[in-house]
C-alpha cells in the first residue's frame, strides 16, 4: 500500500533536513539522546529483571515497577549525559573554531557532573563500571607511552587474586563499605551455602520456604 503524497512529502523533506550538514551538530545530538535511551533500555532492562527476581522481595506489581523504575532512570540518564556530552564538544569546537582533545574531557566532566552526580544506586553502578575499564585503559596507556614499564611477565594472575582477596576480606569483615546488590550477590553465594535442612534447600532452593 502506497503512502499518502501528504507523507511521501513530509519524509522527503525530513531526508533533504539530515543531509544539511550545517545541522549535523544539532542532529548529533539528537541522535546521540536516543542512542543512549535504546542502549540504557538494552544495558538495565535484563539486569534489573535478573537482581530484581533474584534478590527483591515484594509482589509482582512492586518487582515490575521496580524494573521500570530501574530502566528509565538509566536510559534517561545516559540519554542526557550522551545529549549534553555532544552538545558541550560542539559548543567549545564552535567557539575556538577547532577541536582539541581537552574539549573531550571538559564536555564529559561537566556531563558527568550534571547528569551522573547524584549519588544513587544507579549512578553508582555505573561509574563503577566506568572506573574499572578506566583503570585497564590507563594502564595500557601509560605502557604504551613508555610511562609505565612494560611487565616482563603477565601481572593478570596477581591482580586477579589481589582483587578477589580483598573483596572476600570486605565481605567478611566489612561488609557494609560494599555496594548492596554486591552484597546481595555474595551472600547468596557464600552465605546461603552455610544453612540446609534437608534435600529440598541443599539442592533445589537456596532458603526453606516459607511454609515448610
Amino acid at each position: 500500500m502506497a503512502a499518502p503524497p501528504q507523507l511521501r512529502t513530509l519524509l522527503l523533506a525530513i531526508n533533504a533536513l539530515l543531509r544539511k550538514r550545517r545541522y549535523h551538530a544539532a542532529l548529533s545530538m539528537l541522535k546521540g539522546f536516543r542512542n543512549g535511551a535504546v542502549y540504557g533500555v538494552k544495558i538495565r532492562a535484563p539486569h534489573a529483571l535478573v537482581m530484581t527476581f533474584l534478590f527483591r522481595s515484594g509482589s509482582l506489581r512492586e518487582k515490575l515497577w521496580a524494573i521500570l523504575q530501574a530502566t528509565y532512570t538509566h536510559s534517561r540518564n545516559l540519554a542526557s549525559f550522551v545529549f549534553t556530552y555532544k552538545g558541550l564538544c560542539a559548543l567549545q569546537s564552535h567557539l575556538q573554531g577547532e577541536t582539541y582533545q581537552v574539549h573531550s574531557f571538559v564536555a564529559a566532566f561537566l556531563g558527568g557532573v550534571l547528569v551522573f552526580g547524584n549519588n544513587s544506586s544507579i549512578n553508582s553502578q555505573i561509574n563503577m563500571y566506568l572506573m574499572s575499564r578506566l583503570l585497564f585503559a590507563l594502564c595500557r596507556l601509560g605502557v604504551g607511552k613508555g610511562y609505565i614499564p612494560e611487565p616482563r611477565w603477565d601481572p593478570f594472575p596477581l591482580f586477579t587474586g589481589l582483587l578477589w582477596g580483598l573483596v572476600l576480606w570486605l565481605f567478611e569483615y566489612h561488609r557494609p563499605t560494599l555496594q548492596p546488590s554486591l552484597q546481595s550477590s555474595m551472600t547468596y553465594l557464600y552465605e546461603d551455602s552455610n544453612v540446609w535442612h534437608d534435600l529440598s534447600d541443599f539442592l533445589i532452593y537456596s532458603k526453606r520456604r516459607p511454609s515448610e
